[in-house]
């Protein structure tokens, strides 16, 4: 007797690889009130999704079956990086959406193995910064813990800091105090460094590239940081205004170094940077550069995020950056081996989408 043959069981949801120009439409459609500011998500999709010079991102998108409508969507935006000495494929995962209706652990589950199967196709590393609540997710779909990255801040004016630890009305001679001190012992410090020349600068230039070829970048995984990277990734946005210090030595026009700085209320905040000693940090003439600058341009304090070696974030702390919070970056390889990074893997903020 023959045995009945099981129905097909058609799946609730289908994931679709997207192409970023055909399916611009959709994708805001769904990012409309899920993703972000409504005023923004227009410009933020033709930047990064439309004029990335590294190629177009891996699209994701989610029919729900049934309705045969679009409910979801998630990418990964290319990223130039190196590993071992050699020119790497990676993405960053970015902008996962899922109308509220369809708001589950399932649909985000299906959209991450989309890109998953993309990313292995066609690219060597996927990486993300998800929320810490979001391990868990990310382990069980098999990405591993690359490392955190970490907030780091050096406060200039003292006075608002002090408020919250004592009355007002002595914290504001306090705090000036502080300043004074503080000031004057950065300035002793840069009497007795490398003598460094500052210029604010609105765009990339072609400097950078030599700055890049020339320094030491390691052999753990760290992102390219030449003028293509920078003027992509701060010039052509239009999410924010980017203005670069340029530190130079005197009489030279070559880079030592250079910090490409937002600010956010009345802090200044290095989103990215690079100098001649590459991953194995950067040296006290540059980082008290960047202190005065940030003085004279009358900030109450400095931030940066990194992930890197022990050392290189020694050259921050030392200069009185302490750390304040803390995000975990996860990464899957798509080689079978196992691929830890190396201790001198190097991120900052400007490795994420924006």
């Amino acid at each position: 007797m023959t045995e009945p043959v099981a129905a097909a069981t058609t799946p609730l949801y289908v994931v679709h690889e997207g192409d970023p120009l055909r399916d611009r439409d959709t994708v805001l459609s769904l990012w409309s009130g899920n993703l972000g500011q409504q005023d923004r998500i227009a410009s933020k999709y033709d930047w990064f999704y439309l004029g990335c010079p590294h190629g177009a991102p891996l699209l994701q998108l989610l029919r729900h079956t049934e309705s045969e409508s679009w409910v979801g969507t998630a990418c990964a935006g290319r990223r130039r990086m190196r590993w071992h000495g050699h020119d790497i494929g990676a993405g960053v995962l970015v902008d996962l959406a899922v109308i509220p209706e369809h708001r589950s652990l399932g649909p985000a589950l299906i959209l991450q193995q989309g890109l998953i199967e993309a990313g292995g196709r066609q690219l060597d590393l996927l990486y993300g910064f998800p929320n810490p609540k979001a391990a868990a997710v990310f382990k069980r779909i098999g990405y591993s813990k690359l490392t955190d990255i970490v907030r780091y801040a050096r406060a200039l004016r003292h006075g608002r800091y002090l408020r919250s630890r004592m009355p007002g009305w002595l914290a504001v001679p306090v705090g000036a105090v502080a300043d004074v001190v503080f000031a004057m012992a950065d300035t002793a410090k840069r009497l007795f460094s490398t003598r460094i020349n500052a210029a604010w600068l609105d765009r990339a230039d072609a400097r950078m590239d030599a700055l890049w070829s020339a320094s030491p970048q390691g052999d753990g995984l760290v992102g390219v940081r030449d003028r293509t990277h920078a003027k992509w990734r701060f010039d052509d946005c239009p999410l924010a205004r980017t203005r670069y210090l340029m530190l130079t030595l005197p009489g030279q026009d070559s880079l030592q170094a250079w910090f490409a700085t937002q600010v956010e209320g009345e802090m200044l905040h290095v989103r990215d940077y690079w100098s001649k000693d590459g991953i194995n940090g950067i040296d006290n003439a540059c980082l008290l550069a960047l202190l005065a600058a940030a003085r004279g341009a009358g900030h109450v304090s400095v931030s940066v995020e990194i992930a890197a070696s022990e050392p290189h974030v020694e050259s921050w702390t030392q200069h009185g950056f302490v750390a304040r919070s803390r995000r975990p970056v996860f990464g899957r390889w798509s080689a079978a081996q196992d691929r830890e990074a190396a201790q001198d893997l190097f991120l900052t903020s400007a490795d994420e989408d924006e």
